[in-house]
């Protein structure tokens, strides 16, 4: 029997032999991982203006440097021009690069690397020269008040509404409900959580809103905050019903809400956000009205699109006392006018060579977290990734530095369009203080 098997596989074996082919093992690939790295030279990667920003790139293989490389980089303005490009020869895995900003705004350092098998790597260090110095990119509009002032009065004029739909809550001793309320457009659609039995005039109210895209609100989230004790609603950006399988918000998304952000730019009346922004009016509208609210303390948490809500938020109702911005979109749309980056939904494109849409330009105004900056007193905490190319560090600060109450802002150089958990814990550290000052008064 065991000769039998040696004879059959004998003209296998010769057959290989002949190719050129082991028949005991194949030559292992080598190793592709590399991890690019650009730091600046100051942990707080904080820079006066005219002060040379040293940028460090460093390359390994299997977390060991890498021997010999050539490494490419491009010096920006937080991605707009100008640029400055060159190549960079490494030495045991490093190399600098220098540059400067003359104004206030953010240097931007990209490195890339060209790996083997055609594959790049890309990396990006940032650093804020005189960020607190970044002034707006254009004045409010001089009718900016009454414009909102007008779109209030229309939303006044519609009853709220309210329906409330007890839901099983994940967390003993909180009460849950689906929200719907009526507005202009889309209703309010969130989940509201309160403790059981709660004392009269004697809760906060936080309202959590949502970044980008198309989604139920959060059970979780609202029922999160009602466990601190507070009077909690977390509403979705679009008005849609809660609790509805990923299939239905997928087709929204892929279906009506396509490209929502940019939808109706043309016109200060048109623009998606208008209904949006007149949602968490509404919103504040029922949660002012219960008779466990204190009286005095009005929280709105958000982070990207929902920074930009939270900003806008405070600017549109004085009954707001503290916001919670974390990377907030929205901000500087008409940076471009002054060669600076703008944040998403990007109505204007920035960089770009062609000249902006004067109509865009002048309904976007209406629009900007920048401006809705200046029209509150309330208490704020911000969130900023050195290196987020979605809600880039200059369109944030042009928000932060027009805030003109109590504020604080939690820098990260090395991240992007992201709160680390260190940022978010700096934004729920500050409602927390703000809601205890409060008891206080």
């Amino acid at each position: 029997m065991q000769i039998s098997l040696i004879r059959r596989s004998l003209p296998l074996v010769i057959a290989l032999l002949v190719s050129g082919l082991s028949v005991t093992a194949q030559t292992p690939k080598p190793s592709t991982n590399y991890v690019l790295k650009v730091t600046p030279d100051r942990t707080s990667a904080l820079y006066q203006a005219g002060e040379t920003v040293t940028f460090k790139l460093e390359l390994t293989l299997d977390r060991q440097p890498v021997a010999e490389a050539e490494v490419q980089w491009t010096l920006t303005k937080d991605g707009m021009p100008p640029s400055t490009n060159g190549k960079a020869r490494l030495v045991n895995g490093a190399a600098t690069v220098t540059g400067k900003l003359d104004e206030p705004g953010f240097l931007s350092c990209r490195a890339t690397f060209a790996g083997p098998e055609k594959k790049t790597y890309t990396a990006l260090g940032g650093a804020g020269v005189d960020p607190l110095k970044i002034k707006p990119s254009q004045p409010v509009p001089a009718d900016f008040d009454a414009f909102w002032a007008a779109q209030k009065k229309l939303l006044a004029a519609v009853p709220v509404n309210a329906r409330l739909a007890p839901v099983k809550s994940p967390q003993p001793g909180i009460e849950a409900f689906d929200l719907q309320a009526d507005s202009i457009g889309a209703p309010v659609s969130g989940y509201f959580a309160r403790p059981e039995k709660p004392p009269p005039k004697r809760l906060p109210i936080i309202l959590t809103v949502h970044g980008a895209g198309v989604r139920s609100s959060s059970l979780g989230g609202a029922v999160g905050w009602a466990k601190q004790n507070f009077l909690a609603l977390d509403i979705n950006a679009h008005g849609l019903p809660n609790g509805r399988e990923d299939e239905f918000y997928k087709a929204a998304s892929d279906g009506d809400l396509k490209d929502y952000r940019t939808r109706g730019r043309e016109s200060r009346e048109t623009v998606y956000f208008r209904g949006m922004f007149l949602r968490l009016v509404r919103a504040l509208d029922f949660l002012t009205a219960q008779p466990e609210w204190d009286g005095k303390t009005v929280v709105v948490f958000g982070s990207s699109q929902g920074g930009y809500q939270a900003i806008v938020a405070a600017g549109l109702d004085a009954r707001v006392t503290f916001f919670a911005a974390g990377v907030p979109a929205g901000c500087d749309h008409t940076g471009v006018l002054a060669n600076r980056i703008n944040g998403w939904p990007k109505f204007l494109p920035s960089p770009s060579p062609a000249e902006p849409d004067p109509k865009v330009v002048d309904a976007v105004r209406f629009y900007d977290a920048m401006n809705f900056a200046t029209r509150t007193k309330a208490g704020a905490v911000f969130t900023v990734g050195f290196i987020d190319t979605t809600c880039p560090p200059t369109s944030v600060y042009a928000a932060y530095n027009n805030i003109s109450g109590p504020k604080s802002i939690h820098n990260d150089p090395d991240s992007g369009h992201t709160n680390t958990t260190k940022a978010a814990e700096a934004m729920r550290k500050a409602v927390q203080e703000h809601v205890k000052a409060q008891t206080t008064k």
